[in-house]
């Protein structure tokens, strides 16, 4: 994947070519998505314009044996770390990210945007939870402390490091504060709130917007979803039950499922802009407008710190709920309430 294939997210491009043509590259990277938002494909696409060998015009060749090594996830000096657990595909009891390294490549190569839970049904745990282990930390350090086998870099890509626990979120902290020369550590979370502070704040950290159909929808182009969240969110704020129910109405009239699931969408964009608004990282929420900075700058001082992670899994189940024909009045009314307990 080259920095041309990427749809969107032309700031978070340049930021990353510029650290390439700079040669000022940071040791380790933060990237804050939405589900199905690209980040694994654009952290991807850094390193093949890093380690091309014959890069031009501002972006790799896509050719030479780096680039096709690295669009295949095969690089003999990046290795890739994601939750997992023992099922179908993993049979140890220690399973480790490198015994499912086969069908994570295969999931990449037919939907490079996938999902936790497509990763969960490729690895045969659809009714497990995954995480990343010690036992992978253990076996990602002893990785990186050799010798790169092809060119200078050497790169780790976790696909959602807030599935560490915190043993393990603290044997990678010495890593992420002291690495190995020339290498690279890139950290793609969907849900930042529930990351170890201290890992988080050694990161650089870049913000993925949503990619294709969420894209259109925080871009501005369904006003009504835009308007109904704006409503709900008003009445969390005010904490009244009523006038948040009185939103389920709103919910039904957006008439295509797929519009319902933009909704979800848009509604845990937002609440990562006032989780990061909240930590004092305004710069990396890119409010809108200044009326969105407003609002959100005033949810920031309301919401309890607990509210984001929470509220962003009570979204996340109902667009699976929806996804899968459910009832949206039901769906919502029951999002509506979980999302009123949490405050």
């Amino acid at each position: 994947m080259r920095f041309a294939d990427i749809q969107g997210n032309a700031e978070a491009v340049a930021a990353l070519r510029a650290m390439v043509d700079n040669s000022r590259v940071p040791h380790a990277m933060m990237f804050y998505e939405n589900p199905s938002s690209g980040g694994l494909v654009l952290a991807n696409a850094f390193l093949q314009y890093l380690m091309c060998e014959h890069p031009h015009d501002g972006d790799s060749c896509g050719q030479c044996p780096s680039c096709i090594q690295i669009s295949k996830l095969i690089h003999p000096d990046v290795h890739y770390v994601f939750p997992v657990n023992k099922g179908k595909v993993i049979k140890s009891d220690k399973p480790l990210s490198s015994e499912g390294i086969v069908a994570f490549r295969e999931l990449y190569a037919s939907n490079p945007y996938f999902t936790e839970l497509d990763l969960y049904d490729a690895l045969g745990i659809e009714s497990k939870t995954g995480n990343i282990t010690v036992a992978d930390a253990k076996e990602i350090l002893s990785t990186l402390a050799l010798t790169p086998l092809s060119g200078e870099y050497k790169a780790l890509v976790m696909f959602l490091p807030e599935k560490m626990n915190s043993q393990t979120a603290n044997k990678m902290l010495k890593l992420i504060e002291e690495p190995p020369a020339k290498t690279v550590i890139i950290l793609i979370t969907q849900d930042p709130g529930s990351v170890l502070p201290t890992v988080t704040s050694r990161c650089q950290g870049l913000r993925v917007l949503p990619f294709d159909r969420s894209l259109s929808v925080c871009g501005g182009a369904a006003a009504d979803v835009e308007d109904l969240w704006v409503r709900l969110l008003e009445a969390l704020l005010s904490r009244s039950l009523k006038d948040a129910l009185s939103c389920v109405e709103g919910f039904e009239a957006l008439r295509s499922r797929d519009k319902q699931v933009s909704f979800c969408t848009f509604a845990s964009e937002q609440l990562r802009k006032i989780f990061l608004t909240s930590r004092r990282l305004e710069d990396l929420a890119y409010c809108r407008s200044e009326a969105e900075k407003v609002r959100v700058g005033e949810a920031a001082k309301i919401l309890p710190a607990n509210f984001y992670s929470r509220s962003v899994a009570a979204l996340n189940e109902a667009a699976m709920l929806i996804g899968r024909n459910v009832a949206s009045k039901m769906v919502f009314t029951q999002l509506v309430n979980n999302l009123y307990s949490l405050l």
